[in-house]
This record gives structure tokens, sequence and C-alpha cells, in this order.
């Protein structure tokens, strides 16, 4: 398994966010979050919104940066991706 995290580029609540996502499984995700503090209620369905001053953390604990476009790539391509379909349902 694989925790991926994209570059803070998302504006939101006066700062920037990123993405946390697994490439296989979600309980690894939350074991991995849990690990590095990051707080249950940043989880949204397929990933944690992770505030700016976070992402250099998260890569010491052992995040791989990615693009953004290989985030929703790789996520697509775990099967854990919620679309937003899904998120309205």
């Amino acid at each position: 398994m694989t925790v991926l995290i994209d570059q803070p580029m998302w504006p939101a609540h006066g700062t920037l966010w990123s993405h946390l996502v697994s490439d296989s499984d979600l309980d690894e995700l939350h074991a991995f979050a849990a690990r590095a503090g990051v707080p249950r209620r940043g989880f949204d369905l397929d990933h944690y919104d992770v505030p700016a001053e976070r992402y250099s953390d998260l890569v010491d604990s052992g995040a791989v940066p990615v693009s953004n476009r290989e985030l929703v790539v790789r996520l697509r391509a775990s099967g854990l991706r919620v679309t937003q379909r899904e998120r309205r349902a």
C-alpha cells in the first residue's frame, strides 16, 4: 500500500489544502492518518483533507507526493474513488 498526497492547492477556510489517499486500502489509510495525527473528521469518503502546514510532516511520515492528476488516476485505479454522483446520493 502507498499513501499519496497532492500539492496543497485547494483553497478553503483561509488556507490551502491537500488530499491524502491510499492506492489500495482505506483501513491502511485510516491507520496512517491516525499515526500521523490527522483527525478522522478530515476524512471525506475516499480521502483526507489536510491543511498546507501538515504537508511536509506527512511526506516525512511516508506519504508519497504526487501531482493532482496522478492522485486521481491512482485513486480511480484502486477502486476506492467516490464519484460526485455517489457523493450526492
